[in-house]
């Protein structure tokens, strides 16, 4: 699949299933638009992918 470029949104994304989501979009090239509850895990979530082939911005929030 290719992703380079692309744009996805992934809530749930400081733990779990959406973390590992966020962090393989984000090395196959994706901007990356990451939805949480934790502020500081997404914080750190962006720290650990700074050096990656795609970007990801992170936004504490509720979607419900």
């Amino acid at each position: 699949m290719e992703l380079k470029d692309k744009s996805i949104v992934v809530t749930g994304a400081s733990s779990g299933i959406g973390k590992a989501i966020v962090e393989l979009f984000v090395k196959e090239g994706a901007n990356v638009i990451a939805v949480a509850h934790r502020k500081e895990r997404l914080e750190a979530l962006t720290e650990s992918l700074k050096n990656e082939a795609g970007q990801v911005q992170v936004y504490a929030g509720d979607v419900s």
